[in-house]
């Protein structure tokens, strides 16, 4: 068995105004894809892995269109290079907008579909922020999503999607695809599957597909912030009775819309303002402050400097942190070296909607970096440690701070832009906090834009009936 790999991997927030460019993926090519951890999983299959190119960024804004083309153009030339082939695997998120387009995932499956032929199988594994379409699931044999928010079966819904495939060529079965959009998208934060009623819905999804006939069960939660029209939640099951897939993939639905007015924030919320008032007021610590609305995992911008400027109002003391986007204030750090003072504007370089902060700050920490778009440096701010990036990332696991020379268990307050806390950081907080700020991952839905989202949709529309009808993929037709 020869089975290409390859794959675009990204989320993008249509009301973000910066575009990502190639040098924010994480790119692998040839061997350097299949001896990577992340795919290592695919030496425990009896088959020859050909890479192409796999491409994966942080969420951000719109990927520009060169760089999708760029992308795309390599996986097709790979895949047309790599000889006889006996199936495909895509590694994706399913949230991807590009400059220009609707539906990337779309034209890029499409594509690959239009290459290899109809008899060729495809398999991909989604995250289920991601958002899909008939388009792709007419270009697909199967499909498999993550079943937990935060995020820790990745590697198990990519073999989910692999074993799917395996399975298919050794066998000659061909599964197809039946689907059921469910007109509500949600914030993930408001649907985690540590919480009701997220947590039984996905807890379901394995029984499901124990039945012969259903090879894998999947339930999207789609992503809010692209409004386009494909972003909606939606069940999707693969397997090899049409009737019994479009049975399965109704009744999840169903559950789905039904439970839609239960999903509410795992945590407890507030205002800015209120979230530094009761973390300078907690006896217990650290309390942390997920900042939302500018969470760069969300596809958020990471320059907004709002909770700042309200921890320096409050006189905030014992505070880490992590952190602001803003290229131009690192280089300055860099440029005045630890121990010095300078008086710097914080935030708002990348976003125009949102305000620099004017302080007085002193460097104390330079991370020892050999590529400037890498660099990171800690200021202390009054009683404030801030770190700020050459580049917009994520602060999610406890060495992301230890290599600053930070300690965020010991820190009163920490601050990260984030929704949910990640598995490293939510055992620690006490209490945890989610600030509803505002940005282009705003938690408040409700009150961005949509001008291309179907409609009704809820939460933006209520008060409207429904019931589920799903829909076959085009491939199905073989077997009705």
């Amino acid at each position: 068995m020869r089975i290409a790999v390859g794959g675009v991997h990204t989320e993008c927030s249509t009301y973000n105004p910066v575009l990502v460019h190639e040098a924010e993926f994480r790119i692998l090519r040839g061997a350097n894809l299949t001896d990577d951890a992340y795919f290592s999983f695919l030496g425990d299959y009896p088959a020859e892995f050909v890479p192409t190119l796999h491409a994966r960024a942080i969420a951000g804004g719109p990927v520009e269109r060169g760089t999708y083309e760029a992308f795309k153009a390599e996986i097709l030339s790979g895949i047309a290079a790599a000889g006889p082939l006996d199936g495909v695997y895509l590694a994706m998120h399913g949230a991807m907008y590009v400059e220009g387009m609707e539906d990337a995932e779309g034209d890029f499956i499409t594509a690959v579909r239009a290459l290899v032929g109809p008899e060729i199988p495809i398999s991909a594994s989604y995250d289920l922020h991601g958002n899909v379409s008939q388009a792709i699931i007419d270009a697909l044999d199967m499909f498999s999503t993550y079943r937990t928010a935060p995020h820790i079966d990745v590697e198990a819904t990519m073999r989910r999607a692999v074993t799917m495939l395996v399975r298919s060529l050794q066998t000659g079965v061909r599964p197809v695809i039946a689907w059921a959009p469910v007109p509500v998208v949600l914030p993930g934060e408001r649907t985690s599957t540590e919480d009701e009623p997220a947590r039984s819905l996905y807890a379901q999804l394995p029984s499901i597909d124990a039945a012969e006939a259903i090879w894998d069960a999947s339930l999207m939660v789609g992503y809010v912030w692209a409004d386009e029209p494909r972003a909606t939640a939606a069940a999707i099951m693969t397997g090899t009775d049409l009737p019994a897939l479009e049975r399965a993939a109704e009744a999840l639905a169903q559950d789905y819309w039904s439970a839609r007015d239960q999903f509410v924030f795992g945590t407890r919320t507030g205002t800015i303002e209120e979230c530094v008032a009761l973390a300078i007021a907690a006896k217990t610590g650290p309390a942390i402050i997920a900042e939302s609305g500018d969470n760069p995992t969300g596809g958020g911008v990471g320059d907004r400097a709002d909770v700042l400027a309200e921890l320096l109002r409050q006189g905030a003391d014992g505070v880490v942190f992590a952190g602001i986007a803003d290229r131009l204030a690192t280089a300055l750090a860099y440029a005045a070296g630890i121990g010095a003072s300078l008086s710097l504007d914080i935030g708002g370089s990348l976003d125009p909607a949102s305000a620099p902060v004017r302080v007085q700050a002193e460097v104390v920490f330079l991370l020892d970096v050999g590529e400037e778009r890498l660099r990171e440096a800690v200021l202390r701010i009054g009683g404030i440690k801030l770190v700020v990036t050459a580049r917009r990332r994520p602060f999610h696991n406890i060495a992301d701070f230890t290599r600053l020379g930070l300690a965020p268990g010991a820190a009163k307050i920490l601050v990260v832009k984030s929704g949910y806390l990640s598995p490293e950081l939510a055992p620690i907080a006490n209490p945890s906090l989610m600030a509803l700020s505002p940005g282009v991952v705003d938690q408040f839905v409700e009150r961005l834009p949509r001008l291309r989202k179907v409609r009704p949709t809820y939460p933006f529309d209520t008060g409207f009936d429904w019931a589920p009808s799903a829909v076959a993929s085009a491939r199905a037709a073989r077997v009705r």
